[in-house]
């Protein structure tokens, strides 16, 4: 009787100690302020279905210009006033052809009548007509004496994907924004196959410290969205603002977008314009033929070459504001209409 009193006070015991070491599991919603504002905070609804709209609306824009280029002896000591730029041979040892190539990112903003038009930053295709080489003396340092003239014979800009080639033409430039307007015109329909970006153009004045935002591009060639949070609102006084997102090459003209009071508000606030970037020398031997290498443990006695490499800063990107897309569209609309476009603007939130 006594050992069956210990159980059932064992048991009893065990009970009420029981609640005491359980734990309690509280469901809590985060709820994103109504305030007007554009959000800080990371969205707590699903946002896939919205991106994966403005996903459909970018594309990846690739050019390439055709050069020929006329060298020059170093021993003639050729400045650029002695030679005649009706007729470069004359001088000239040595006729060569290069090409320069880019890529970035467009976003179809105009999409009626078998007509596209692309948004996307000027850089990206805009090459010079013409470049001027110099030849360095001893220590390396340019001098006046004319060592290549590059003259610009052709140009090719397409977009990635695209029926009918994908050929671009542009439509309206402007170098000071750095932006750019390229459209194509389809033989054929394609229904719904192109959508243009149909979501609310914001106000890039109206971010603040923090905003968060989402990038969309083609970094590398590849589609893809990232995010970033905004530093130096309110564009300052060159209409540019800062992303701390992780921009690589290919990104530029890729679009910011900002959330207003959670999903699905999602607002275009600006494109990427660029990455600030550092210019690293290093010294080189001479390439060896057929992919062979030296051997690390001999001591190079040859030649020595100088190489350049762009380092790009990555976590520091410029973007280009939307109250610049806008005067940007205004200014250049005349020149859109005579190209068979009709009226290209935003939707714009109240």
């Amino acid at each position: 009787m006594k050992y069956i009193k210990i159980l059932i006070l064992t048991f009893l015991s065990f009970i009420f100690i029981l609640p005491g070491c359980s734990t309690s599991v509280y469901e809590t919603k985060i709820k994103t302020d109504l305030n007007k504002k554009y959000d800080t905070e990371f969205p707590y609804r699903d946002s896939s279905p919205i991106l994966e709209k403005v996903a459909e609306t970018i594309h990846r824009i690739s050019s390439i210009a055709f050069y020929e280029a006329y060298v020059y002896d170093k021993k003639s000591k050729l400045e650029l006033n002695d030679i005649n730029t009706n007729d470069l041979e004359i001088y000239a040892v040595e006729k060569i052809f290069f090409t320069k190539t880019s890529s970035g990112t467009g976003t179809t903003i105009y999409s009626e009548n078998r007509k596209l038009a692309l948004l996307t930053c000027n850089h990206i295709v805009d090459y010079p007509d013409t470049i001027v080489t110099y030849w360095g003396d001893d220590k390396g340092v340019l001098t006046d004496f004319v060592k290549s003239i590059s003259v610009k014979k052709n140009e090719n800009i397409y977009a990635i994907g695209f029926p009918e080639l994908g050929r671009l033409k542009i439509i309206a430039a402007d170098k000071q924004y750095d932006l750019v307007l390229l459209g194509i015109t389809f033989s054929v329909d394609y229904p719904g196959k192109f959508p243009a970006f149909s979501f609310p153009i914001g106000k890039s004045e109206k971010l603040n410290w923090g905003s968060f935002v989402y990038m969309f591009g083609f970094p590398m060639n590849y589609k893809m969205v990232s995010r970033a949070i905004v530093s130096r609102p309110n564009n300052n006084d060159d209409g540019l603002f800062l992303i701390d997102g992780v921009a690589n090459r290919g990104f530029s003209g890729g679009l910011v977008l900002a959330i207003r009071d959670g999903i699905p508000n999602i607002e275009l606030v600006g494109i990427i314009r660029s990455v600030p970037k550092d210019i690293l020398y290093s010294l080189h031997p001479k390439k060896l033929k057929d992919g062979k290498q030296y051997d690390p443990l001999v001591p190079y006695k040859g030649n020595i070459y100088l190489n350049a490499e762009e380092k790009i800063k990555y976590g520091i990107t410029h973007v280009i504001s939307t109250e610049m897309i806008e005067e940007f569209l205004t200014t250049h609309q005349k020149e859109i209409s005579k190209e068979g476009f009709g009226l290209i603007s935003f939707s714009t939130t109240k």
